[in-house]
């Protein structure tokens, strides 16, 4: 197994003490790629240079394709998303078959306890059949790689609502006492109504009222890029709708499992729920600066 090394020229933008973009390679000076934070964490991402003189034709982690990037000098990068249920080490992925490696370092993610409704916490009976329909539905959006934006280079993340992080990415949840999965995602707190926009251009896939998430939304950036959007009060934008970066898709609301009005927003990549923060441009002033590492 061959451990891949970052080129040896590093250029960091910073755009504020909550996230970083990196530019990376050896590129010349006409290269101006700006790429997503490289996190090498469960729940992170793994930026990883590759081989001018082959370029790939497959590369595969964890069983699924992964997201590659160019720019006009010819320097490629493959994008991988760590799931938070990734053991810390050494790990492989492919490309065209060959194992390659990379480390994967431990974060402890903090703990959270929330009092929801009991037929949210434990649902009836009568609901479990939809809940695993939208189960599937969901993880059929999560796995969709398409050749949308291909071609068009990597642009930073708007934050899609405007509003304080009432619950980070990566926290232990709990409800009602009882351990549930960590939280795949971030919670803008923002007033009922409040808009929510697309943070970059894409294909609108999945719509509709779920049992814990409420009013839903996921939209297609393409290569296994995958964003969701829950717990909406209104959706303005509908399943196979193209959108633009900055457009509204939805309004804040509380549809679902949910204490008050919020944005749940999640960012999926190779069927990895990483931290959106990473895909962040700049973040909104009326939150404080949460540590990515």
């Amino acid at each position: 197994m061959k451990e891949k090394s970052v080129r040896s020229s590093v250029v960091v933008f910073a755009f504020s003490s909550l996230t970083f973009f990196s530019l990376l390679g050896e590129a010349k000076e006409s290269s101006s790629l700006i790429l997503p934070q490289d996190s090498r964490v469960p729940g992170g991402l793994a930026v990883i240079p590759l081989d001018e003189s082959n370029e790939p034709q497959k590369i595969t982690f964890n069983g699924q394709k992964v997201w590659t990037l160019s720019d006009d000098d010819n320097n490629s990068w493959a994008i991988i998303g760590i799931p938070l249920k990734q053991k810390v080490g050494k790990v492989s992925y492919k490309i065209d078959g060959i194992d390659y490696a990379f480390t994967i370092k431990d974060k402890v993610y903090k703990e959270q306890y929330l009092t929801v409704k009991r037929k949210h916490s434990n649902p009836p009976a009568e609901q479990i059949k939809r809940i695993q329909a939208e189960s599937r539905l969901s993880k059929k959006a999560f796995t969709t790689f398409s050749d949308i934006n291909k071609h068009k280079p990597f642009r930073a993340f708007k934050q899609p609502a405007q509003g304080p992080i009432s619950s980070p990415f990566g926290l232990k949840r709990f409800f009602n006492d009882q351990a549930r999965r960590p939280h795949s995602g971030i919670d803008i707190a923002a007033p009922r109504g409040a808009d929510i926009i697309a943070p970059t251009d894409g294909e609108i896939i999945l719509t509709g009222h779920f049992f814990f998430n409420g009013n839903s939304l996921f939209i297609d950036h393409g290569q296994g890029l995958i964003t969701m959007y829950c717990h909406m009060d209104s959706l303005e934008r509908k399943q196979g709708d193209k959108v633009k970066a900055g457009e509204v898709i939805g309004t804040i609301g509380s549809t679902g499992r949910a204490t008050g009005p919020h944005l749940h927003w999640t960012v999926s990549l190779n069927n990895s729920r990483v931290e959106p923060l990473l895909f962040l441009a700049q973040p909104s002033s009326a939150h404080s600066p949460l540590p990515l590492n």
